[in-house]
């Protein structure tokens, strides 16, 4: 392998990293939102103003989905329990929270099917932005080879070898997106 044949992979394999990042910011995304099931990843994210500044609640306690419609929070430093109860009652609309001095009770309640569709409308955006991001890191990658092209650095053939490349990489992610996604809305959909 040339050195010019070389230089166009190594462009394409830099998006690796960036690619995989999306596909984890999506997944996290997509765990914040509710479905007719409690999970740890709805209110882990949620923002805590306590010593001073601000820390997400999964630095400050242990969360649990003991039943499948509720959720536990055990505050590792129980005088905090105010300020925990504070944030997760503003961040999500809906949830009933509780505390038993230890313990902090979050429930779930049953979803609408307004609330589904909702729910669905607000994961095709999420899906369309993680897509979105995709496009921009191929877009970025095209460019580097087009003007590595242009310097000479890369042969003709292998700018367009390696546009192929990028495009079969950019179609398994759009894929993995899709398939992700589909799963969630199966998730929220059924009641």
């Amino acid at each position: 392998m040339s050195q010019k044949q070389k230089m166009y992979k190594e462009i394409i394999n830099r998006i690796k990293p960036e690619l995989e990042k999306t596909m984890v910011h999506f997944k996290e995304e997509m765990g914040t939102l509710r479905t007719g099931r409690a999970t740890p990843a709805l209110i882990e994210t949620v923002e805590v103003e306590c010593y001073g500044s601000r820390s997400q609640l999964r630095e400050l306690a242990v969360i649990n989905a003991p039943e499948p419609r509720l959720l536990t929070v055990q505050p590792w430093d129980k005088t905090i329990n105010k300020e925990i109860e504070k944030a997760i009652s503003g961040s999500r609309s809906g949830l009933s929270v509780s505390s038993t001095g230890d313990i902090i009770r979050v429930a779930i309640p049953q979803l609408t099917e307004e609330t589904r569709k909702e729910l669905v409308r607000n994961l095709k955006q999420k899906m369309e932005t993680a897509k979105q991001a995709v496009r921009n890191a191929r877009e970025k990658v095209w460019k580097e080879l087009q003007d590595g092209e242009r310097a000479g650095a890369i042969r003709e053939d292998d700018k367009f070898r390696g546009k192929e490349e990028l495009q079969k990489m950019i179609d398994e992610y759009n894929k993995k997106i899709e398939e992700m996604g589909g799963g969630k809305e199966k998730e929220i959909m059924t009641i």
